[in-house]
Formats: structure tokens, C-alpha cells, sequence
């Protein structure tokens, strides 16, 4: 009897799906992720996993805020969608009805149940997804449904392919980079989150030097 694999344990949990959304500045991204759950009680937390290889995650290192949304299993077109194109090659908010909600980010108009965080951290451990925790600022509950589960996406390919995810040192989300990133211009900003979101992979915000000419603003209020 062969013994049981890693795969088989997680299988056999076969967890929810959701669809986290985020944006920053005029871009937006989404994509359907499995790697979600509360963290903390009190105070409020939840995390999520963004896979390195997802234009989602790229632009949630700029976001200040990500929405949740649960689907069920009539949301199959929604999650075909988000889960079966690349916002590297797709537009997919322009195929979909969605309204801002706040800091900017995307909410679908098909997911009455959906959370929105405001990020308050981002743990890279230097696998192939980053967590983004986050406390809960807005909630929406649509009618009770049962939620659409990993063992529904076997038939949908995702839109990368584990192969395309870059090696995990090349890619960091660390609290120094948030400060970084909170010290530039914001034209200088703007370039890097447009660098980001055109790339094949995640840039490093903290092997960012600030240009001479740019005031030094990590001391100031």
C-alpha cells in the first residue's frame, strides 16, 4: 500500500474557494485563491496567500487594501474567469460588472458575500505564495450558499502554470519594503507599479534605493 502524500491530506480537506480582488492607483487585478483563513480572533484578523506567479499578487504589494469574495458553484463563469485567465494577457474586470469599494479595490457585482481588508502585514517566508493579513473593514453578506470547493477547479487550468513562478529569493514582501515604499515620490511609485504589473515576476521593493534628488520622508509625519 503506498503511503499517503501531502497532496492526499490536503485533498481530502478540500477547502473553499474564493475571489480576492485588489488595486492600486487605476490598476486592478484578481484571481481565484484557496490558501485563505482567519488568523486571529480579537482583534480581527484574516490572511491570504497570493501565488508569486499572479499579477494579483504583484499588485498587492502596492495595495493598501484586498477584497474576498466567496463563490458558489454558479459562480462557474466568474471563476473560469478569474481563475482560468492570466491578468498579465486578460483585462478582466472589462468582462465582468464590479463597483470601487475602499482604498480602491474592485468589488464584483456577482458576489453579494465578500470582505474587504485593510493590509496590515505581508509574511514572505521564501515559498512560492506570500501572505497578506489583513483586518476586516467592510462586510457583505449575501443569502446563506455553500461555497464552491478545490475539488470543482480540477476541470478549469489556471492561468499560470506552477513552472512559471519565479524562484522564491528573487521575490520579497518584507515590512522594509512597505517603508520603501511608503518614502517615494509619487511618480516614482507610479513607475515601479507599472515595472510590476508588465513583468513576468515580482520586483524587490526593499533592494530599492531612493534617488538622491528625493527627499528623505521616513523621519516625517
Amino acid at each position: 500500500m503506498t503511503a499517503p502524500t501531502f497532496d492526499d491530506f490536503v485533498n481530502r480537506l478540500d477547502d473553499s474557494l474564493v475571489v480576492v480582488t485588489t488595486a492600486s492607483d487605476d490598476q486592478r487585478a484578481g484571481c481565484v485563491v484557496g490558501f485563505h483563513s482567519q488568523c486571529s480572533i480579537e482583534p480581527a484578523r484574516y490572511a491570504v496567500w497570493l501565488s508569486k506567479a499572479n499579477l494579483t499578487y504583484r499588485m498587492a504589494l502596492f495595495a493598501s487594501h484586498i477584497a474576498v469574495h466567496a463563490i458558489t458553484d454558479a459562480d462557474r463563469p466568474l471563476f473560469e474567469l478569474f481563475g482560468g485567465t492570466s491578468g498579465d494577457r486578460t483585462e478582466k474586470f472589462a468582462l465582468c460588472e464590479w463597483s470601487v469599494g475602499p482604498g480602491g479595490v474592485p468589488l464584483l457585482d456577482e458576489c453579494p458575500s465578500r470582505m474587504v481588508l485593510e493590509v496590515t502585514s505581508r509574511l514572505d517566508d521564501g515559498s512560492d505564495h506570500v501572505c497578506f493579513v489583513g483586518v476586516p473593514v467592510e462586510i457583505e453578506l449575501g443569502a446563506p450558499s455553500t461555497p464552491m470547493r478545490l475539488s470543482s477547479s480540477a476541470s478549469t487550468a489556471a492561468g499560470h502554470e506552477p513552472t512559471e513562478r519565479t524562484t522564491p529569493s528573487e521575490l520579497t514582501a518584507s515590512e522594509t519594503s512597505v517603508e520603501h515604499r511608503d518614502a517615494m515620490d509619487d511618480a516614482r511609485r507610479r513607475e515601479l507599479e507599472n515595472a510590476a504589473a508588465g513583468a513576468g515576476h515580482a520586483i524587490d521593493l526593499g533592494a530599492i534605493d531612493l534617488q538622491d534628488d528625493e527627499p528623505d520622508r521616513r523621519g516625517t509625519s
